[in-house]
C-alpha cells in the first residue's frame, strides 16, 4: 500500500479496524480458549478450530471465483501455517491446561520484542527509532506488572518444573511466530499473485495447520476418545466463536496488516490482548481489578503509543511546532531590534541622561 493509500480515508478506517479486531478480537481467544477446553482435548480443539474455518475461507475463495490451486501459494502457505498456527497456537492452547493464563500472556507478548531483533530489514530504522526501542521494553514491562500477582504464584515452587518445560515451549512458540510473521511479510506472495491469493493463502494456512493438528490428535487418541455427549453447551460457543471471529476474522486481519503496515507496529497485539484478557476477567469471570493493574494498563497503552510514535506522524508534529516557536522568537526579537533602532519621541528623555532638577 501507498502512502497515499494509507492517507486516504476509507484505507485508513479499514486499518484501524483491522488493529481494533486484532487487538479485541485475539486478546478475548485467552478467555474461549478455556471455555473449549472444557470440552476438547488441546490438539483436537486446535484440529477442529483450524480445518473448519480454513474449509469455510476455501468455499468462500471458490464461490468468489478465486483461484484455490496454486502450487506456489499453497507451498508459501503451508509454511507459514505450521509456524503461525500448528506450532505457536498449539503450544498456547497446551500449556494453558497447567499453567496460568497471566504467565501464558507474558510469554506472548516477548513477540513483540523478537520481532525487532529478527526483523533483519528493518533493523536500521527499528534499532535508530529511540520511541519504538523505548516502547517495545515498556509494554513488556507493563505486561509484568498487570500479571505480576499471578506471576509470583506461578513461580511457586510446587510449579517450578512443569512452569519452567511451560514457559520453555512458549518462547519456542513466540519465536516460531515472529518467524513465520517475518516470512509472511517479506515472501508469503507468490511472484505471479493473482486477485484473492492472500485470502487463499490465509485460508491454506489455516487448513493446512488444521490438517497437522488432526494427525496430532488422531496419534494421541484425542479423536477415538472424543465424545460429543460429554462436550457442553459453553464449549461449543466457545469454539464456534474461536473458528468465526478469532480465525477467520481476527487472523485474516492480522495477515493483511502485515503485509502494510511495519511489523514492530502489527506486533503490539501481543501488548494489548492481555488488556482485553483482563477486562473480560473482571466482567465475566467477577476477577477484581487492583490499582497496579490500572497503572500496568496505563503503561501498556503508552508502549503501544509509542511504537505507533511514526505512524502518528508525531515527530513531524513536534518539528513543526518548534519551527513555528522558533520563527515566533525570530519575530520578536526582529521587533525589539527594530524598535531599539528607532529614534526616541521628542520629549522623551534619552536613557543614560539624568533629567533637569
Amino acid at each position: 500500500m501507498t502512502t497515499g493509500e494509507i492517507r486516504d480515508g476509507h484505507s485508513r478506517l479499514k486499518i484501524v479496524m483491522a488493529f481494533a479486531i486484532v487487538y479485541v478480537v485475539w486478546g478475548s481467544t485467552f478467555f474461549f480458549i478455556h471455555k473449549a477446553l472444557a470440552g476438547f482435548s488441546p490438539f483436537l480443539l486446535g484440529a477442529v478450530r483450524f480445518s473448519t474455518a480454513g474449509l469455510l475461507m476455501l468455499v468462500w475463495c471458490y464461490f468468489k471465483g478465486y483461484r484455490i490451486f496454486h502450487r506456489s501459494t499453497i507451498l508459501h502457505a503451508g509454511l507459514m501455517g505450521l509456524l503461525l498456527l500448528y506450532i505457536d497456537n498449539g503450544i498456547i492452547i497446551w500449556v494453558e491446561q497447567f499453567m496460568p493464563s497471566g504467565l501464558v500472556a507474558i510469554m506472548s507478548a516477548s513477540a513483540a520484542i523478537w520481532f525487532i531483533v529478527l526483523d533483519k530489514p528493518n533493523w536500521k530504522a527499528n534499532f535508530g527509532n529511540l520511541p519504538v526501542i523505548i516502547g517495545l521494553f515498556m509494554g513488556f514491562f507493563g505486561v509484568v506488572m498487570l500479571f505480576g500477582d499471578r506471576l509470583a504464584q506461578a513461580l511457586d515452587a510446587s510449579q517450578q518444573q512443569a512452569n519452567i518445560v511451560g514457559m520453555s515451549l512458549l518462547l519456542l512458540g513466540t519465536l516460531a511466530w515472529t518467524i513465520g510473521s517475518l516470512y509472511s511479510k517479506y515472501y508469503g506472495k507468490s511472484k505471479n499473485s493473482e486477485s484473492g491469493d492472500g485470502l487463499v493463502g490465509t485460508a491454506w494456512q489455516m487448513f493446512i495447520a488444521g490438517a497437522a493438528f488432526t494427525l496430532t490428535a488422531a496419534s494421541r487418541g484425542e479423536i477415538a476418545s472424543f465424545r460429543f455427549d460429554m462436550v457442553p453447551a459453553s464449549a461449543w460457543w466457545a469454539i464456534a466463536y474461536l473458528i468465526g471471529m478469532g480465525s477467520i476474522l481476527a487472523y485474516s486481519s492480522y495477515i493483511w496488516l502485515l503485509q502494510i503496515r511495519p511489523a514492530t507496529e502489527v506486533s503490539t497485539h501481543t501488548y494489548v490482548n492481555p488488556i482485553v484478557a483482563v477486562m473480560l476477567g473482571a466482567w465475566f469471570a467477577h476477577e477484581t481489578v487492583s490499582y497496579s493493574q490500572l497503572i500496568a494498563l496505563l503503561v501498556i497503552l503508552g508502549s503501544v503509543f509509542l511504537i505507533n510514535w511514526d505512524a502518528y506522524n508525531l515527530s513531524a508534529l513536534f518539528t513543526r511546532r518548534r519551527s513555528r516557536y522558533a520563527r515566533l522568537r525570530e519575530s520578536a526579537r526582529t521587533r525589539a531590534k527594530i524598535r531599539a533602532s528607532l529614534p526616541a519621541p521628542s520629549g522623551t528623555p534619552s536613557m543614560g541622561k539624568t533629567l533637569p532638577s
